[in-house]
């Protein structure tokens, strides 16, 4: 599918730099370019190979703008399947932009958010779910955030998708086909067979919509709420984790009273660490306010870190806390903090144990002490990982999420439907549903206001 248009665009980021690369796609990139690049061997461009890279010099008219290296790569063998040139030139803005207007006024017009991958899609060079992914790969800020990205744009997850898809859509025709010849009572397709399937579906679907609560916090960062009493050590162990004084760490209680957020990358996976201010009654109303929005980030986390003094002697305070916490229903990990200043005889975590079973981690520790923070971050890591499950596959994007939720709810639908022995014609519509909510994931079934929420999304040049 080429377009009739040339679009040119900056292909790397704004400001000035050693190089900045400007990219062409469509049918008359290389006549364009042609125009206006002069080879030192005096080659002309026009007829060369793909794939081969000219040394020379731009110029509009007789006016030298700068020396480039020119690449072609003709379609469909290109990354929109179109005619594409790339001139790498110096990274001053004053070129970058000569350039861009030179390249403009031979022809060629100003590239929209995402249209480049927009071509590849529209052009059968990666489906949607690729096309989405080269989006995440290029804000991707941790290893595994990229990991999941470099996945999706392979093309497995596609793969996975249209397997299911084309094995609904099999048993949808041996149904439109049994519909045709529903005087001849004829039975075309096996429903014993067709039950099996949707149990198959079904558990692939849960797993895929299953590994989102993975995937979209590995892919946005792991948010991690801090929360305990006054001075127990929360600002401390913000700051022993990001390695900086961060947040003000003081004797006197109340001295955070808003959120303090900043980001940490360990082993690959990027975590938002949340400290704020300390839970307890006041009538301060600005502290209040402080506790509240603690709460609010401890419900909004993914992860809560309870830190409490291990000299602290309301040990029926931190119970009544923990309870509390606990309702949130998250994973919860629970520090004995000053252990460095502790006797030894106010040491309370192996009774806070024994009243709450559920807290699978708890961890003495001092901030004060590197091999600590070292064993909490090896914790954090590993609580991560379990929130992940066995797929293989990991669903990090919002919309193929609510797609993959259509899908299962009409596979559920189908699966109810014949076991009360409902006919095949409405069968038929919660059927196609699923294979249309299918195919809005792939891009097998398109629109365009989907296409532009998506696209409009992306970086120019991309």
């Amino acid at each position: 599918m080429l377009l009739e248009n040339t679009i040119v665009a900056l292909a790397t980021p704004s400001g000035t730099g050693a190089i900045g690369i400007i990219r062409i796609s469509g049918k008359e990139s290389i006549s364009i370019a042609s125009k206006c690049f002069k080879s030192h061997r005096d080659i002309n461009i026009i007829n060369q190979a793909s794939h081969k890279t000219f040394l020379g010099w731009i110029k509009d008219d007789e006016r030298i703008i700068d020396k480039v290296l020119l690449t072609i790569y003709k379609g469909p063998n290109s990354y929109t399947g179109e005619n594409i040139v790339e001139i790498s030139c110096h990274g001053s803005q004053y070129i970058l932009q000569e350039i861009l207007h030179l390249i403009v006024k031979n022809g060629a017009e100003p590239a929209k958010a995402g249209e480049f991958t927009l071509r590849a899609f529209l052009n059968r060079k990666m489906d949607l779910t690729q096309a989405e992914a080269v989006a995440d790969l290029i804000s991707s800020e941790s290893k595994a955030s990229h990991e999941l990205a470099i996945n999706q744009m392979r093309g497995g997850y596609s793969k996975n998708i249209s397997d299911l898809r084309g094995q609904l859509i099999h048993f949808a025709s041996m149904i439109a086909l049994e519909l045709d010849f529903s005087e001849e009572d004829v039975e075309f397709a096996n429903r014993n067979e067709f039950l099996k399937l949707l149990e198959k579906i079904e558990t692939q679907l849960k797993e895929l919509s299953d590994s989102f609560a993975y995937g979209s916090v590995i892919k946005n960062g792991v948010p991690v709420a801090i929360i305990g009493k006054p001075n127990a050590g929360k600002s401390s162990l913000l700051n022993a984790l990001l390695n900086e004084d961060k947040a003000i760490v003081s004797e006197i209680e109340g001295t955070t009273r808003d959120s303090i957020e900043d980001t940490l990358i360990i082993e690959g996976i990027q975590f938002r660490f949340i400290d704020t201010a300390g839970l307890r009654d006041t009538e301060d109303k600005i502290e209040l306010i402080g506790v509240k929005r603690a709460i609010e980030n401890a419900k909004k986390a993914k992860i809560l870190v309870y830190i409490y003094d291990v000299t602290d002697k309301d040990t029926d305070g931190i119970l009544e806390q923990l309870k509390s916490i606990i309702s949130i229903d998250k994973r919860i990990i629970l520090i004995q903090n000053k252990m460095d200043i502790s006797s030894g005889k106010e040491n309370t975590i192996n009774l806070i144990k024994k009243e709450f079973t559920q807290l699978a981690i708890a961890i003495s520790i001092s901030t004060n002490e590197k091999v600590s923070i070292n064993k909490l971050k090896k914790i954090l890591v590993k609580t991560v990982n379990e929130i992940g499950n066995s797929s293989q596959t990991i669903v990090t994007n919002v919309r193929h999420h609510n797609s993959l939720n259509k899908a299962l709810k009409d596979i559920q639908s189908i699966k109810k439907a014949m076991k009360d022995d409902i006919s095949g014609d409405l069968i038929s519509v919660d059927l196609n549903s699923a294979i249309y909510s299918l195919g809005e994931i792939t891009g097998e079934i398109d629109s365009d206001e989907v296409l532009g929420n998506i696209f409009q999304n992306f970086c120019i040049g991309k």
